[in-house]
This record gives C-alpha cells, sequence and structure tokens, in this order.
C-alpha cells in the first residue's frame, strides 16, 4: 500500500556499494541518515555498511554470495560510477548488465529484496562527458527495475534537479564532483527512503 514502509522492524538492510557507500556509513552518511529515517517512523532496522572504495559492478558481485549469506531481508545496490569513471579500467555497459542482473538473481533467489540506486554522478556538470556515458547505465537500470520488480530510487534524477537550480559555480551536493557531502548524502537517504 502506498504510505506502507515495507522495512519492518528488526529486519537487516545490506548496503552494497563502493566509496560513496563506504562513506554514507559516517556520523553524515546517507546509510545512517536511512537507519535514522526509518527508526522516526517506528522501524528498527540494522545496516550493514557493504561499501568498498573503487569498486565497480564484477568485483560487487564477486561479493555478493557472501553478504546474502549474511540472510539479509533487504540489499540497496549502488554501483556504476566507477565502471564508467575508469575509462578503459571501467566496465562496459554490455559486462555491467550481466553483472548487475547477476547480482539482483543471487540476492533474489535467496530471499532477500532489492533496492536499486540509480549512480548519482560524475562531477556537477550535467553535460560532461561521463555524465552522458552514464545515462545509459541508469536506463539500464530502470528497465532491470521494472522487469524484477524492486524499487528504485532515482537519485541521478534527484541529484540534477537540485544541480539544475544551482545559482553559483562549485560544488552544492559533492565534496570533489562524486563523493558527497552533508547535503548529497541527505538527498541519497531521502530517496532511499522514499524507495522503502
Amino acid at each position: 500500500r502506498a504510505g506502507e514502509i515495507s522495512v519492518k522492524s528488526g529486519e537487516k538492510i545490506v548496503f552494497l556499494g563502493d566509496s560513496i557507500t563506504e562513506q554514507g556509513m559516517g556520523p553524515l552518511g546517507y546509510v545512517r541518515l536511512v537507519i535514522a529515517g526509518l527508526k522516526t517512523n517506528g522501524v528498527d532496522a540494522t545496516s550493514i555498511g557493504a561499501g568498498i572504495s573503487g569498486q565497480k559492478s564484477n568485483q560487487m558481485l564477486a561479493r555478493t554470495d557472501g553478504l546474502v549469506a549474511r540472510k539479509p531481508e533487504w540489499m540497496t545496490l549502488s554501483c556504476g560510477v566507477n565502471d564508467v569513471w575508469h575509462g578503459a579500467g571501467g566496465v562496459p555497459l554490455d559486462a555491467y548488465k550481466t553483472n548487475i542482473t547477476a547480482i539482483v538473481d543471487k540476492a533474489q533467489a535467496a530471499g532477500t529484496k532489492m533496492v536499486i540506486l540509480t549512480p548519482t554522478m560524475i562531477s556537477e556538470d550535467l553535460n560532461s562527458p561521463n555524465n552522458q556515458k552514464l545515462a545509459g547505465y541508469i536506463a539500464f537500470l530502470k528497465e532491470l527495475a521494472a522487469e524484477k520488480k524492486c524499487p528504485i530510487a532515482d537519485l541521478y534524477a534527484d541529484c540534477q534537479a537540485l544541480i539544475k537550480t544551482k545559482d553559483k559555480p562549485g560544488n552544492l551536493l559533492t565534496t570533489d564532483g562524486v563523493h558527497m557531502n552533508a547535503a548529497g548524502n541527505q538527498v541519497m537517504a531521502k530517496g532511499v527512503l522514499k524507495a522503502f
């Protein structure tokens, strides 16, 4: 039902991701804010931080079995920035599709419910080549979420909407164009809570 929180008290949520999620475990990070937001609404859930700096979809896939073995009820997946940002060392879209689909399939087969997060951005310049390239990865995630019936937090759209309103140069949501500042973490947390 609309307005009902899908996460229940006592449930575990794995936050799978890269440095954005690793930093999201910090005091002002989005992971902490999501858990606090659930608690405010009477849901006492536990977070399992699974963000590792620099990781791409192939490395997250390699960790999925171990995370699913911890029997979390939920897993959020934040993946794509490094797949694109690392250029030649990144993961091309076709391989990314295979990796992400496998992560979702493994989790769902084990009874873990997935929430897919779209990557946030690679620089606060909306027209940068990396952000243009990211668009294909995001389009795929939306298709996959619909196909696998996973809630999706379109964090890219949420970030872009705010960046379009910024009236001065410099970073609004990030420290360096990629990693979130306190405001960016709040945007991420709101998006994830909305998905839940």
